[in-house]
């Protein structure tokens, strides 16, 4: 257990993070007891770390189960627009203290757990990260459900329920080994498996075209079983629902030649069908055209429809009665998706389908972007491969119209790509099935349409948008960072956890000499306590004075972890004080084994001693994240000018305190127009700069010539210095560096090292350094995802967000008053 708190400590009332009453403490102690009993009565006699952090977990998700009967029944009654957004991942990391603070029940928890001889934070730690995402497009979906819940929207999360998540990370001598995410090895106390909504999906087969019509037959029959996850919004007692689906075969799947080798056969080809989601695919920045993940896509995608169809005509007032078989108004009660509603309601629904969905771009690196070669779409959907080239067909007559004689225009635009393999280009797919189409970020939602979708942009101007990326401050501030958020609430009051805009009022304390040395205070608390987990983790020593400058990215040579890594080596030549890979993706492997070779080299120095040490972090993930980002002083968003669509990591550092290093990349350009460019640590190439030497040509001798230490630091890898068992290990990555680098790194170098000298000099002045913090928190209020979901929805979806709150469940139903700008939370 962690020190016994003192009375007045434990009893303090802190609203954001819930009030302590005796009567709260004392039922939820009730319901731990009563939850560890029937533990133990049923499974064994003495009770494990685990069994508590159930008997909390279960708890917990009593107060939240009549608020999630509550949300649905309301939803039900008053039929408001539904918003459904569509993933296949969702990074949501650990549930109960979210939960906790979002029913604002942390304190009475911690209360009851301290009275009942525990340590929340010891039960805390035991519960599994839901791993079922990759990085930031993942931990995205999963803080705008969170938001969307909070802002009173009828919103569903839909997704893949995968068995095997993000593989967790081991470093074995500096090498990179996967290991599988069994994260459901222990069960999940937070779903709620639902058969009897269970769906079938069709694949492989062939086309009938008959008098009669165009049938689908013979197709294999998968079967989608529903597991539903509440969502709770802040303390509005809004539960929203995450439906994640599971695949099954059916029971006559492949058996009806029953004798016992074909019956072997059978049960092995079951098998096959429940693979679909069995694992999620580690990589979300480089399109492999796998069968499997195709037969994903399809599989979440055919079950969701239909059962948002089933919901469509199934509710409308609370009547039972009235079942809706017209889709006219389809669109006016559903929000955005992301694909085509065609396979199910053919041509003629196309206007529905456009109006219906839009499409969010989540990247400009063309190996990210999906282009399914047309065999394989063929052989796995053979009639909706009829349905893309009929809906290519009438694109390109609708382009031939417009520009006659223009072949070369037809062919940019055209959904299918001729040439070699031919390949559907589905994000010309989506655009033109889609209302709108939004990059994450202004940068990057003005290279989407000067760049990459040029032709569609200038044929459409107004479908195209922006809407830049948020982080929920109840994970990111409120959980993981209860002191900074307290001391907030303490100047500002608490409705900035709703409102993160009134962080503004921050700018007031800027020169309050008490202020500075409070937040300040925070700060090294956080570092401390970073630094003993570091040391008790890794065996590595660090002072919690010394910078803590965090690189926190997936590994990717547009991210330049090798830039970073390059400067490491020439303060270790200097002598001077001061995220995980895909699995076959040889290049990221090699730069986590350059890591940490040059971690092993520099942490072992006598001469650098505790000036410089250099730490990997293996297997990053959320719950590690929380740890992470309260205690670093200094946040590298380091990516070519250009390449990054937003980036939600810097945001979250940016609320959390800690300084920003960066190019004019993804929300770096929106962090710096908001705090003030002289607050960020702002350095090399802007996009125009990047385009300008991709004309002329980059040649990386030029600076490796003119730049000493760059030489000398890039001679070093090359010569074995930080590998000599194996002095010709980083040959790959020098050359890369030399003859294969799209993203200049040595271009970038020399701008990168002095403004690190920059960043050296300020850390110095403690003062100033926290000025300069917290002029970064008062500007952080743009960057919420309640700000991004409220564009979304009144922009795009054109639904108004709610201020609602649900009653509880012990309070009576009519309690609830709508408070919507419009009077209505009901309609859209």
């Amino acid at each position: 257990m962690s020190r016994p708190l003192s009375d007045q400590e434990r009893r303090k009332q802190i609203s954001i993070r819930g009030i302590v009453g005796a009567e709260n403490v004392a039922e939820l102690k009730r319901g731990f007891n009563r939850h560890l009993h029937f533990t133990l009565v049923k499974d064994r006699n003495v009770a494990t770390p685990r069994d508590y952090y159930f008997a909390l977990a279960h708890t917990v998700r009593d107060h939240l189960v009549g608020r999630w009967i509550r949300t649905q029944q309301y939803y039900y009654e008053r039929d408001p627009k539904r918003i459904y957004y569509l993933s296949l991942e969702f990074y949501m990391g650990r549930t109960l203290q979210n939960t906790m603070i979002n029913l604002g029940l942390q304190n009475a928890c911690d209360e009851a757990v301290y009275q009942l001889g525990l340590d929340i934070e010891e039960l805390e730690e035991i519960e599994e990260d839901a791993g079922l995402g990759n990085g930031g497009l993942g931990r995205l979906a999963a803080c705008f459900l969170d938001s969307m819940a909070t802002l009173g929207l009828a919103a569903y999360g839909y997704g893949i329920r995968y068995e095997y998540g993000i593989f967790n990370q081991k470093i074995r001598n500096g090498w990179q080994v996967e290991e599988a995410d069994d994260w459901l090895r222990h069960g999940n106390p937070w779903e709620k498996a639902r058969p009897e909504y269970m769906l079938p999906v069709h694949f492989y087969g062939r086309v009938e075209h008959t008098a009669n019509g165009t049938k689908w037959v013979d197709t294999q029959v998968v079967l989608a079983l529903p597991y539903d996850t509440p969502v709770p919004g802040y303390m509005n007692n809004t539960v929203n629902t995450m439906r994640l689906w599971s695949a099954r075969a059916p029971n006559d799947f492949n058996l009806r030649d029953f004798n016992v080798g074909d019956y072997i056969q059978a049960v092995l080809d079951r098998n096959l069908a429940e693979n679909i989601s069995r694992v999620l695919y580690p990589n979300d920045n480089f399109f492999e055209g796998k069968e499997l993940r195709l037969k994903q896509e399809y599989f979440v995608v055919a079950a969701t429809l239909q059962d948002i169809i089933r919901r469509f005509k199934a509710s409308k007032f609370g009547s039972t009665e009235s079942v809706r078989t017209v889709f006219d108004s389809f669109p006016d009660q559903l929000g955005a998706l992301e694909l085509s509603l065609m396979p199910l309601f053919c041509l003629q629904a196309w206007d529905i389908t456009k109006r219906t969905f839009a499409y969010t771009n989540h990247t400009v690196l063309p190996e990210a972007l999906e282009r399914w070669p047309v065999d394989l779409v063929e052989k796995l959907l053979p009639r909706h491969l009829e349905i893309i080239y009929e809906i290519n067909q009438r694109h390109l007559d609708h382009i031939a119209s417009l520009f006659p004689n223009d072949v070369d225009r037809l062919r940019r635009m055209s959904l299918i790509e001729e040439g070699g393999t031919k390949r559907i280009n589905m994000a010309h797919l989506c655009i033109v099935g889609s209302h709108a189409v939004n990059g994450v970020a202004k940068i990057h939602s003005e290279i989407v349409k000067s760049e990459v979708f040029r032709d569609f942009a200038e044929l459409e101007p107004d479908k195209f948008q922006n809407k830049t990326n948020g982080i929920t401050p109840r994970r990111w501030l409120l959980l993981c960072n209860p002191g900074l958020a307290e001391l907030i609430a303490e100047k500002i009051g608490e409705d900035y956890v709703r409102d993160l805009s009134q962080l503004a009022k921050l700018h007031e304390f800027v020169d309050d000499d008490l202020f500075i040395r409070e937040v300040a205070k925070v700060k090294q608390e956080n570092k401390v306590k970073f630094a003993l987990y570091l040391e008790k983790e890794y065996g590595v020593k660090i002072n919690p004075s010394s910078m803590f400058d965090v690189h926190v990215k997936r590994i990717h040579e547009y991210k330049r972890q090798l830039m970073n890594c390059l400067h490491i080596i020439t303060m270790y030549n200097r002598k001077a004080p001061r995220g995980w890979a895909a699995p076959g993706y040889h290049m990221a492997k090699m730069i986590i084994k350059l890591i940490n070779a040059v971690a092993q080299v520099v942490n072992n120095d006598p001469v650098v001693g505790s000036k410089l040490k250099v730490i990997f972090l293996e297997n990053y993930r959320v719950s590690l994240a929380e740890k992470v980002i309260p205690a670093t002083d200094l946040s590298e968003q380091i990516s070519t000018a250009g390449t990054e669509a937003s980036g939600t990591g810097n945001m979250k550092f940016m609320l959390n305190g800690a300084l920003t290093i960066g190019t004019m990349d993804g929300a770096n350009v929106e962090m710096a127009e908001e705090a003030g460019e002289e607050n960020l640590f702002i350095f090399g190439m802007r996009v125009e700069d990047v385009a300008e030497l991709d004309k002329d040509g980059y040649n990386a001798q030029q600076y490796y010539d003119r730049l000493p230490e760059l030489k000398q630091a890039v001679d070093q890898i090359r010569s074995g210095f930080f590998s000599s068992d194996e002095p010709d290990l980083f040959r790959d990555v020098v050359d890369m560096l030399f003859h294969h680098d799209r993203f200049k790194v040595f271009a970038d170098y020399e701008a990168y090292v002095k403004c690190q000298e920059k960043v050296s000099e300020l850390y110095l002045n403690s003062k100033a350094w926290t000025k300069m913090v917290i002029r970064n928190i008062a500007a952080a209020g743009k960057f919420s995802s309640d700000r991004t979901i409220k564009e979304y929805a009144r922009d795009i979806w054109h639904v108004e967000p709610s201020d609602l709150k649900i009653p509880a469940p012990n309070e009576p139903r009519e309690g609830a008053e709508d408070r919507t700008p419009n009077g209505t939370a009901a309609r859209a």
